[in-house]
């Protein structure tokens, strides 16, 4: 068989990026396979080969494709796929080791503000690979590291949420406030685009600052690059490439035919050409229509004294070197004057019946004076359907001239593109030429496009769009802060605060299910189980098919013993997914419910063999084992959900809760101690410690910890209960039966609370009142007769009970 044609190759990555936009990765993985038969050794084939092995979940094999390139840092796009794999692989050393030996590739680079529908980035930037280091450190335990460059992915790009609820959910102060704000890296990225240009020809120059990393730069300005090699083709290969549909030619040798036959694509990554930029028209959309443009030419032709508007020249080795390096901002050569203008002494174009196609591009023309504005004006009107010739008799200013200028500038202000970051970016707009009547018949002339045509004014200040850029990233970035901290305060366990933040979100954002699941945790977090049954519900209803947090919603129904709605709940989510931790959750919730606790055992442990990662199955298992008295298998349990999450708290009262009932009090507290560190909110874990320490014979520091429950939780009934019973055992029965009171206004049908308040009244000789109680807690708890009974029996000893046989 002959060999490939040279355009077989850009066909292929053009169609694997075509598949991979759509959806169809089996395809694209088929054609990345043909590609890579075709360059083996091509690092950008090889990546494209990973990619798409990564995107359908096979970690293994992208893995294998991308370790040689990807450790031995040949391409950047192949070290991110690598370090990726390993994280799916729980091969952490090595994709921190790949991306660090590549850290020249990326360091520096930033791509916010870069991607659109038209234009992708495909080898990641700083703040990607910032992240997938912490995201690496994190879960290798290295939690400094992880911390670190989570941070540098916030400096860089403040809308890394991934580095920020790593942040969180790492435990590290995090300040939102110092993240979600607008910084002037963003807004002169935003007022200095990097290629607004509304002709498809040419590139208007930039403001460019080294030493920003928001503002785009000729260093990473695609069609102005800094370096050119020999060996480099740059942009302008054929087949779907940009700037050889542009220029509607390829660089030819002097003998004909393409210089660049059977070349294969040059290795990417900063070598010899600028990687951001490597298959980038694989993203955009492929123009079925080229425009209409003369071939390169020395000489230039004149039309009624205007010059044609250059066009720019392929960007190679040859052109280059024509070039000054020293002042290498573009390839497209000064023509005489600055800018190809022929100028009178006004400094103005000789033709004021049209607006210059050369006028309109070339930023770096003199602004014209007023006069000469509203001369043009006069002269030039616009409509929807075509442009003519206006009729410039009228003289009134405040009449017709005035709306024609507003006109004017309107009808420019629309044809700017400048106001947002067009790097890489395709300009496949309106191709309908608008010119004048007259204009257009004239021989030699070629359409224009409508952004060409009408010649912005010039302005003073920022523009109007630049404006309306800057309102919608301060509303994005406060919307962030908001539910920034809301999660920030939950994941410190701080519910009453989360809430609050939570409650200051927009309605329309505050109802989506992200934001819902996690109202609907905090409540749960708050013990709160009825509203927190309520915000679930919600999120059923308008989202059935969301998995997220639905074990809490499973949790929450067991504390509330709805079996019903829990079993709904788990036949429908496993229905939905039977391969989703949740689902076996909500289902060994159900079964535990039901007292089946062996049968909610075996769903929690499918749970935990579904995602290793999934601590609360690992949790509500030990529970489960708890419950059967299984102390040794619970143990392994509550391990295994602080390996899997160091700051799951409930592991670590579950260990507690372990050694409590196996009698060791002192490891016992030591765990619920630990728990009471990561959740300090929590007023059942302060009662736990308590408890601990008054079974260590440790009264007033228990004490100390009751009350430090009650601060937490004024309604808490245990904590109550328990100082209480403290107080009563301190010799101070005054202050118990205080408590006690207002325990009873609480939980008026609790049986133990009655028969504290007859022990304490027997203690303060308060016979009537020690009868009353007691008789009331025997009705309450029919079980508990033979043990009220013998206190009642009690009633008339006067000893060192306490007791008097007189009546109050």
């Amino acid at each position: 068989m002959s060999p490939p044609p040279s355009g077989v190759n850009a066909q292929l990555r053009q169609l694997t990026h075509y598949h991979l936009d759509n959806g169809f990765l089996d395809n694209a993985l088929f054609l990345a396979g043909r590609l890579h038969a075709l360059e083996p050794r091509n690092a950008d084939a090889t990546h494209l080969l990973a990619h798409c092995n990564l995107r359908l979940g096979k970690y293994k094999a992208a893995y294998d494709y991308s370790k040689s390139k990807g450790l031995q840092s040949q391409h950047l796009g192949c070290a991110y796929v690598f370090a990726q794999a390993c994280l799916g692989l729980e091969k952490y050393d090595q994709g921190v080791q790949a991306l660090e030996k590549a850290r020249g590739l990326w360091a520096g680079r930033n791509h916010w503000n870069k991607h659109s529908e038209t234009s992708r980035r495909h080898v990641p930037d700083a703040a990607a690979c910032s992240c997938m280091l912490g995201k690496l450190h994190a879960a290798h335990g290295d939690t400094q590291k992880a911390i670190d460059n989570y941070v540098a992915a916030l400096k860089i790009n403040s809308f890394m949420w991934d580095a920020f609820t790593g942040l969180c959910d790492l435990g590290a102060a995090v300040r939102p406030h110092n993240i979600f704000k607008v910084t002037p890296e963003m807004l002169a990225s935003i007022a200095h685009p990097s290629n607004a240009s509304a002709h498809p020809t040419m590139a208007a120059p930039e403001i460019s600052d080294p030493g920003n990393p928001f503002v785009s730069t000729p260093d990473v300005d695609p069609f102005n690059p800094s370096t050119r090699h020999g060996g480099d083709i740059g942009l302008n290969l054929g087949g779907a490439n940009l700037l050889s549909r542009l220029n509607g030619s390829v660089p030819t040798m002097k003998g004909g035919g393409s210089a660049y036959h059977n070349l294969e694509t040059p290795v990417a990554n900063g070598q010899d050409y600028d990687e951001d930029v490597m298959m980038g028209e694989a993203g955009g959309p492929v123009m079925n229509e080229q425009p209409e443009i003369a071939p390169l030419r020395k000489t230039r032709l004149h039309f009624n004294g205007a010059e044609e508007p250059p066009k720019m020249r392929p960007i190679t080795s040859r052109t280059r070197t024509k070039t000054n390096p020293e002042t290498d901002q573009t390839d497209i050569p000064r023509p005489i004057n600055q800018n190809g203008h022929k100028r009178t002494v006004s400094g103005h174009s000789t033709q004021h019946t049209q607006i210059s196609n050369t006028q309109a591009m070339d930023p770096t023309a003199a602004p014209p004076r007023r006069s000469v504005r509203l001369l043009n004006s006069v002269s030039t009107s616009f409509s929807r359907g075509s442009s003519r010739l206006a009729n410039a008799s009228s003289r009134d200013p405040d009449t017709k001239e005035r709306r024609e200028l507003r006109k004017v500038k309107a009808t420019g202000t629309k044809g700017k593109t400048g106001s947002t970051s067009t790097v890489g970016r395709v300009v496949s707009g309106n191709r309908n030429p608008m010119m004048d009547m007259s204009e257009s018949t004239k021989p030699g002339s070629r359409p224009t496009s409508a952004a060409a045509h009408i010649a912005p004014l010039p302005r003073m200040g920022p523009s109007a769009d630049t404006a309306r850029e800057q309102e919608a990233l301060s509303w994005l970035l406060n919307l962030l802060l908001k539910i920034g901290l809301g999660y920030k305060n939950l994941s410190r366990f701080d519910s009453k605060k989360a809430l609050e933040a939570f409650a200051t979100v927009p309605t329309g954002q505050r109802e989506t299910p992200w934001v819902l699941a996690h109202i609907g945790k905090a409540y749960y977090e708050r013990e709160q189980y009825q509203e927190a049954e309520d915000v679930f519900q919600r999120i059923r209803d308008k989202a059935p098919s969301y998995l997220e947090h639905m074990e809490v919603y499973s949790n929450t129904l067991w504390q509330l013993k709805r079996e019903v709605p829990l079993g709904h709940l788990a036949h429908t989510l496993m229905e939905q997914d039977r391969l989703s931790p949740q689902a076996w959750c909500a289902l060994g919730n159900a079964n535990s419910l039901d007292q089946q606790h062996d049968d909610a055992i075996k769903c929690f442990s499918r749970a935990t063999q579904l995602d290793p990662k999934f601590a609360y199955a690992f949790t509500l298992q030990g529970h489960e084992h708890v419950t059967n008295e299984e102390y040794e298998k619970a143990m392994s349990a509550f391990r295994g959900a602080i390996s899997a999450d160091s700051r799951h708290y409930n592991g670590w009262y579950g260990l507690g809760t372990v050694f409590e009932k196996m009698g060791k009090v002192d490891f016992a507290e030591k765990h619920y101690r630990k728990a009471s560190e990561i959740n300090p909110n929590n007023a059942t874990i302060l009662v736990k410690i308590g408890l601990m320490l008054d079974r260590m014979k440790k009264t007033e520091p228990a004490l100390m910890q009751f009350d430090a429950a009650l601060k937490i939780d004024p309604m808490s009934k245990l904590a109550r209960f328990r100082k209480a019973q403290v107080l009563l055992k301190l010799g101070v029965p005054e202050e118990s039966l205080q408590e006690l009171l207002i325990l009873k206004d609480i939980a008026p049908d609790d049986a133990n609370v009655h028969y504290s308040l007859g022990k304490c009244y027997k203690t303060l000789h308060d016979r009537a009142n020690a009868i009353r109680h007691l008789t009331i807690a025997m009705n309450l708890d029919p079980k508990s007769h033979a043990v009220i009974k013998e206190v009642l029996e009690s009633i008339d000893v006067d000893d060192n009970g306490g007791w008097s046989s007189d009546e109050d």
